[in-house]
């Protein structure tokens, strides 16, 4: 059966993102895993995550997982980052010290500056940069549920796909060829983040014929 993994690496809120995903994509088995072999093997990756990018790419260091993400990307499988996820792509992040990220994107993760209340938390509006896929049948400004205090700067303007104003106005979707990252949690997001979730399994399904 064709598997779509869910990348577990001790950093919260894995159980929401596979039961999303299993609800929209029946025909694919769901697997949260740190399974080198499992993750290589699979035909999607989901890259969820909260808390702090330090922590994460510790966790990612001490399993293994760094070169396999590298990897999985670089054969052009799709992939998806969430939140954390997300941030973690870039080159680097200002959070609490300066940490290199996996690099996969060039830039940073920065926070919101003084004055604005920190988290970003709750609904708000992503505005289509461009058209894409991921957001196939999702009217641009559409709520999607956000929380977090960072938030990724790309180097190439091109990658943007959405952007969403808080106190300014941040990047909060990203692709670059078969590689896909949102700042807003989907499987929060009630229907309209269920139809982005299906939207990229519909990638992942195009991508393995």
């Amino acid at each position: 059966m064709r598997t779509i993994a869910v990348i577990d690496y001790n950093m919260g809120n894995l159980h929401s993102v596979a039961k999303a995903l299993e609800k929209v994509a029946p025909d694919f088995k769901i697997s949260v895993t740190n399974d080198n072999q499992k993750i290589l093997k699979a035909q999607g990756v989901v890259f969820p995550g909260v808390g702090a990018f330090g922590k994460g790419m510790e966790n990612l260091s001490r399993l293994g997982l760094i070169e396999v993400l590298k990897e999985k990307i670089n054969q052009g499988a799709p992939f998806l980052g969430i939140c954390l996820g997300l941030q973690l792509l870039f080159t680097t992040s200002h959070e609490h010290g300066r940490y290199q990220g996996l690099g996969i994107v060039e830039g940073e993760v920065i926070r919101f500056p003084q004055g604005i209340k920190i988290p970003h938390m709750g609904w708000n509006q992503v505005s289509k940069i461009k058209e894409d896929i991921l957001f196939q049948g999702i009217p641009s400004d559409s709520y999607f549920y956000f929380v977090h205090s960072y938030y990724v700067r790309p180097q190439d303007e091109n990658v943007i796909l959405g952007k969403t104003e808080y106190g300014l106005w941040f990047t909060s979707a990203i692709r670059r060829d078969n590689l896909y990252g949102v700042q807003f949690h989907p499987e929060k997001s009630q229907d309209i983040g269920l139809k982005l979730l299906s939207n990229f399994v519909q990638v992942v399904r195009r991508d393995v014929g």
